[in-house]
């Protein structure tokens, strides 16, 4: 409905921005970017305690030019005029390729977005190793009960992991009052999780839904409670992961509010294209760094190989996107955020961007795997 009178439009309009709301924040923000993580509280993600950075080779490897839709460019100009701001590809764990634009550079921090649902993943195929979750069919409402009410006893941690949970969720990112400018925005997350509902039986078809991703930061934050474990996701992530792949820049994750709020696990990991290209590297050693098993390979596996089983998207598989069904998977963010790992060539890309730039980066990125100049 629109306001007939301008005067009251305009008063009703400064009373949410000025009464800090998701839809206050929605108006003065408008759409994700890239540097979104100076808008939101976070919890910060140190430099590990034993940094380790990726030695370079000495003379950089790089085709000259590529062809996208029968058109050739210089490979630099392509990445530049497709909205990219930073590009690195690693060959057996040495840097083979590294360009920034637009200011960039290598110790600049960049918003995640979805690639933070791989990041979740990672961290519950580690509470299953520590323990704190049974296996992933355990019901999500046995850590959080207050779902019962909502129907969601048949839900499964797997449910999620897989986006088959059948959540009644609208992701559009183009409505205030929608579920993900609810989490986007919102300050009261465990509110929105709490009110969530179902629209379709569990396990019957899939749906990319950001509200599986965060529940699952839910599911993890209980299932250490239930352990005695009070640490926050951003603490356990730096536990398991961040301080042993010897993170070399500070990082952060955004949380919901200052105080008592929770992780947005769902987007919102920040961190800069090297230390990004880590968790890559992680999972093309099988979740083994450097003689140490941080993720069982056991999880690596399941979370990055083709199943069509209980409705499950065949190119979606526990928080990663398969490309193609021969070995290669990438994490993904709404603006053109990638992980991409092709395991049979020891190849990690990461490509951040502004923009998508109207690329279809997963086939570029697999065209570069197989094409790329030999050492």
């Amino acid at each position: 409905m629109l306001f007939r009178r301008p005067r009251l439009a305009a008063l009703v309009l400064f009373s949410l921005l000025l009464g800090g709301c998701k839809v206050g924040r929605f108006v003065i923000y408008n759409f994700a970017d890239t540097d979104d993580y100076k808008k939101f509280p976070s919890r910060a993600l140190p430099v590990s305690p034993t940094p380790w950075d990726y030695p370079a080779v000495a003379v950089e490897q790089a085709p000259r030019t590529i062809t996208t839709d029968g058109k050739e460019e210089a490979f630099d100009t392509f990445l530049e005029e497709h909205k990219t701001v930073a590009f690195l590809v690693i060959r057996r764990d040495t840097v083979v390729y590294e360009r920034y634009f637009k200011g960039y550079h290598p110790g600049q921090m960049h918003a995640s977005f979805s690639m933070a649902k791989s990041v979740i993943s990672m961290l519950i195929g580690c509470a299953v190793d520590d323990g704190y979750i049974r296996n992933v069919r355990q019901p999500v409402t046995d850590f959080i009960p207050e779902l019962k009410g909502n129907g969601f006893d048949k839900v499964t941690v797997e449910h999620l992991l897989q986006m088959t949970g059948g959540l009644k969720f609208n992701e559009s990112y183009s409505n205030p009052f929608g579920d993900a400018a609810s989490f986007y925005y919102g300050r009261r997350m465990y509110h929105y999780m709490g009110k969530m509902k179902l629209a379709h039986e569990p396990g019957t078809h899939f749906e990319y839904q950001s509200g599986s991703s965060q529940l699952l930061g839910w599911v993890l934050e209980r299932a250490m409670q239930q352990h005695n474990d009070i640490r926050t996701v951003t603490r356990y992530l730096n536990d398991k992961l961040w301080a042993p792949l010897g993170m070399v820049y500070p990082a952060s994750w955004s949380v919901d509010r200052k105080k008592g709020g929770i992780e947005k696990t769902f987007c919102c990991l920040n961190a800069p294209a090297r230390d990004f290209a880590k968790l890559g590297s992680l999972y093309l050693h099988g979740g083994n760094w450097q003689g140490r098993q941080l993720v069982s390979k056991a999880w690596v596996d399941q979370s990055t190989r083709v199943d069509t089983t209980g409705a499950s998207a065949w190119y979606y598989q526990y928080q990663w996107w398969l490309p193609s069904q021969e070995g290669d998977f990438m994490a993904r963010g709404i603006l053109g955020q990638y992980i991409y790992v092709d395991p049979a060539r020891e190849l990690v890309m990461v490509r951040l961007g502004t923009k998508v730039g109207g690329i279809n980066w997963g086939a570029v990125f697999r065209d570069l795997a197989r094409s790329w100049p030999s050492p």
